[in-house]
């Protein structure tokens, strides 16, 4: 059974990453950037902080900081228990895929994790604002996670356990804001 789902892993990488062509490489390395989003951030950060007293924007930079050390460090704590290689780094695989750089363990995507993570945390403070707002952001994190695949950076499952946990843990660290601020009040 984990074979079948390692192949069918595998087959579905091959087939979403062929789908792109090389005049479209430019933009998904852009989109994959950790660097590009940032303007989006400090001005969505600066909305959450817009309405917040100076004590709840020092508890909202805190909540922040440590959900990104949170999600990241356990993306990390799986990719080297579980050691699965990338997909531009397996043999077998690479020859089949356009990629990017490449180096390390893939399981899960810390991408897909911390951009799924801010969407949910983001979406959550600013809904009596923008009620929308977190399909779009969804959305943004959904498109970074694909990025990972075109770039043949990630397995569609690394991707999807990595969506996942994002939306755990943005909702966590959500409720973790909310429980402080009401605590300090």
């Amino acid at each position: 059974m984990l074979e079948q789902l390692i192949e069918f892993d595998k087959s579905f990488l091959i087939f979403l990453n062929n789908l792109g062509s090389q005049s479209w490489d430019g933009f998904w390395m852009v989109v994959t950037n950790k660097r590009t989003f940032i303007p989006m951030y400090l001005v969505l950060l600066y909305f959450m902080c817009k309405p917040l007293s100076k004590k709840d924007v020092f508890l909202l930079l805190i909540s922040i900081t440590f959900m990104i050390i949170f999600t990241d460090q356990i993306t990390n704590l799986f990719k080297f228990t579980f050691e699965r290689l990338r997909p531009c780094a397996q043999e077998g695989v690479l020859e089949l895929i356009r990629q990017g750089e490449c180096w390390g363990y893939g399981f899960f995507s810390g991408h897909s994790s911390n951009s799924m993570a801010t969407a949910i945390f983001v979406g959550l403070m600013l809904r009596s604002l923008h009620k929308n707002l977190i399909y779009l952001l969804i959305a943004w994190s959904v498109v970074v996670a694909y990025s990972r695949i075109y770039l043949g950076l990630h397995y569609p499952l690394d991707i999807l356990c990595g969506l996942s946990f994002g939306v755990f843990a943005g909702y966590g660290f959500y409720k973790v804001f909310e429980a402080l601020r009401l605590r300090f009040l």
